[in-house]
């Protein structure tokens, strides 16, 4: 996502650094009836971001944390990862050895918050919603391989595929096909400002303070019916300007646990020597940082250029300087822990190679030193981002092959700039919409992808692609996935440089803390509780 990601993808400004912290808003904090979760992402309502919190406009893990809570899905993820199981509905399956038709009959009893009905219609509604905005910032690609949707029953929903897809299930799992209902959102537009109406396990009502969202806060939804066993009554999402006003709220007992995001000063310090009544709490995670290319573009186009710096640059001295415990190496976009993952990088060039790097310049004929600027964003991915690019210059500029410069930008103007061609190379960080190689491959490779690359391989995009999503047992599409990845390793439209590793950190007598984030990076507010002091 950017999943994700993080989901950061591709909601442009919703994360923006002028906001003060609320820390010292009234209600919540440790120790009263609601629990009350930190984080430092932006939420704004505005013309390049007008509906945040809209299923069909939100795609990035700040908004889908919000969404996650609110909006039902017919499938999720349980507990401890694995395949999706089923939330609203109370069985799903595919109907076709092809993997083509995929059914759903939904729970008995199923209600919005507001107390009407959810049937196979609004679920209809809703994914063909998505799939008609077709915002350009938002989901529709997760569901774009949907030919139809038909509501059989009031309580049964057939999706007809395209072309087979066994990821399926994990598609219907994400806020892109959450159940949202006609009396509130136009089947044309998006519903602008922060409102977000469901039949998920909280109602969310927003304090906004300049067209910003500064605290949001979830009530259990008493018409909740679903997979899910929420152990509170009442949770809040607060925004803070940065990491250090964060962690201060939290030493301070005015939060009781930080989300996102924490620096890799703060976990260094609080894995160390952690504040009393306040305990860092390591967790899986998935999201990967890269640098992706222009593959059209002066010098970037030059695949000897972009395979030299895939020999050049040195991922364990970057993570040393910078992210330390945050941080792994990464030779591959998969992640290392999701089935099929190989690394295809560190096989074909190693790491630090500086000898290599000459050689495959000088067998091309390019002179060097090799002029390049690596452009990032200021705003969107925390506070090592820039020190980050500043020691990727020194280290390539430190093996005479290249002459780096970078150049940093908010996300607001960062983000269509890459989409437009205008960054021959550029950083971005990804959160997957669901834990499949597919979903770190796909979306980087496929038509319509989401780097608006010229990136093209024919195999990959007609053979590789369809022939992995065919399987449904996952070890039978790794030869499809491992291939993908080599090929990734020989053309270089984008390189991977690391994996995050997640940290949350909470106070004494909050349960549930190491449920609270999924490996995806979904904030699962529905398993924090308060108990005894640990």
């Amino acid at each position: 996502m950017n999943r994700k990601t993080m989901v950061l993808t591709a909601a442009a400004g919703l994360l923006t650094p002028t906001l003060a912290a609320c820390g010292t808003a009234t209600g919540g904090g440790a120790g009263s009836g609601a629990i009350t979760v930190g984080t430092t992402d932006r939420f704004e309502a505005a013309e390049y971001a007008p509906a945040p919190f809209d299923p069909a406009y939100a795609y990035d893990a700040g908004a889908w944390n919000v969404l996650r809570q609110t909006v039902q899905t017919l499938m999720h993820t349980p507990r401890g990862g694995g395949q999706p199981v089923p939330e609203a509905a109370s069985d799903c399956r595919f109907t076709d050895t092809g993997n083509e038709s995929y059914r759903c009959t939904l729970r008995p009893g199923l209600k919005f918050a507001s107390g009407d009905p959810v049937t196979a219609k609004d679920v209809k509604f809703s994914i063909d919603r998505v799939r008609t905005i077709k915002d350009e910032n938002g989901p529709s690609s997760l569901l774009a391989n949907i030919d139809s949707v038909e509501a059989k029953a009031a309580d049964t929903v057939v999706f007809h595929l395209k072309t087979p897809d066994a990821t399926f299930p994990y598609k219907l799992s994400t806020p892109a096909a959450g159940i949202v209902s006609e009396k509130n959102y136009d089947a044309k537009k998006l519903r602008e400002g922060f409102a977000v109406d469901g039949s998920g396990p909280y109602t969310m009502k927003a304090e906004v303070r300049n067209n910003q969202l500064v605290r949001a806060v979830f009530s259990k939804n008493p018409h909740y019916k679903g997979d899910l066993k929420p152990q509170n009554d009442k949770a809040e999402l607060r925004t803070f300007a940065d990491s250090t006003a964060m962690g201060k709220a939290l030493a301070d007992g005015k939060i009781d646990m930080i989300s996102r995001t924490l620096s890799p000063a703060q976990i260094t310090e609080l894995s160390t020597k952690p504040p009393k009544g306040v305990k860092l709490t390591p967790l899986s995670g998935l999201e990967i940082r890269y640098l992706g290319f222009n593959t059209d573009a002066p010098v970037a186009k030059e695949k000897a250029v972009r395979q030299a710096l895939a020999a050049a640059v040195d991922r364990n001295a970057l993570i040393d300087k910078v992210y330390g415990k945050a941080a792994q190496p990464l030779y591959s976009l998969v992640p290392t822990t999701v089935t099929g993952h190989v690394n295809s990088f560190f096989n074909k060039y190693g790491d630090a190679n500086t000898a290599k790097a000459a050689t495959l310049l000088k067998d091309a004929g390019i002179k060097t030193p090799v002029k390049l600027t690596l452009n990032y964003t200021n705003d969107h991915y925390g506070d090592g981002t820039a020190a980050e690019f500043e020691a990727l210059k020194a280290q390539l500029n430190s093996t005479q092959l290249f002459d780096i410069t970078v150049q940093g930008s908010d996300w607001a103007d960062f983000r269509p700039a890459q989409k437009k061609g205008d960054h021959a190379a550029y950083g971005l960080g990804w959160f997957p919409d669901y834990p499949d190689a597919d979903n770190f491959l796909a979306p980087f490779l496929e038509q319509d992808n989401f780097l608006g690359t010229p990136y093209a391989n024919a195999a990959v995009r007609t053979r590789l692609i369809p022939e992995s999503r065919r399987a449904a047992d996952r070890t039978v599409a790794v030869p499809a996935i491992t291939e993908m990845q080599d090929i990734v390793a020989e053309d270089v439209p984008v390189l991977p440089l690391w994996q995050g590793k997640q940290y949350v950190a909470a106070r004494d007598g909050i349960t549930g803390v190491e449920w609270s984030v999924n490996a995806i990076s979904d904030l699962q507010l529905w398993e924090l509780g308060r108990g005894v002091s640990g």
